[in-house]
């Protein structure tokens, strides 16, 4: 099954497209790139599915950076609907039970870990170099994030 997962943020946002669990693209852009990516892109047609990283309240203040987020997921939300792809989402703490079966103590390095062991084991077989490229290769930064989205999706759908 081919699905997107999108980790958005306050002006970038990065995606991870899966087709049967393999990495097919991914990539951190700009907002008004995403939005574009969204009504245009030839992973996301009609009868796809598109999950998006759900802003949640934890009890805590929170900054101007969040409802911006929370305007740019709308805004994503809005262009895939558009096109008739089902747009699903998950919280941070839904990924984390799905990938480490507790939220207590985990935090990104513990997320990234359970990701290389899921494709690995080992970083040397999911990450791979330059010469021998692994299922994760290029990955980076935010792209954790949408890849752990997409990856915690799928386990539980």
């Amino acid at each position: 099954m081919k699905f997107t997962a999108i980790d958005p943020g306050t002006t970038e946002s990065a995606y991870v497209v899966l087709d049967d669990m393999k990495v097919v693209e991914h990539a951190k852009i700009p907002n008004e790139e995403m939005l574009l990516w969204c009504y245009k892109s030839q992973h996301v047609v009609p009868e796809s599915t598109v999950v998006i990283e759900k802003v949640a309240s934890y009890g805590m203040a929170v900054g101007a950076e969040v409802f911006e987020t929370c305007v740019w997921t709308g805004r994503f939300m809005e262009a895939l609907i558009r096109r008739g792809v089902t747009v699903d989402r998950m919280t941070r703490p839904q990924v984390k039970m799905a990938l480490c079966h507790k939220t207590a103590g985990v935090n990104d390095a513990v997320i990234r870990q359970a990701l290389i062991d899921t494709y690995g084991p080992g970083k040397e077989k999911a990450i791979g170099n330059k010469a021998k490229p692994g299922p994760l290769y290029g990955i980076k930064a935010d792209q954790w994030a949408a890849l752990a989205l997409g990856v915690a999706w799928d386990t539980t759908e």
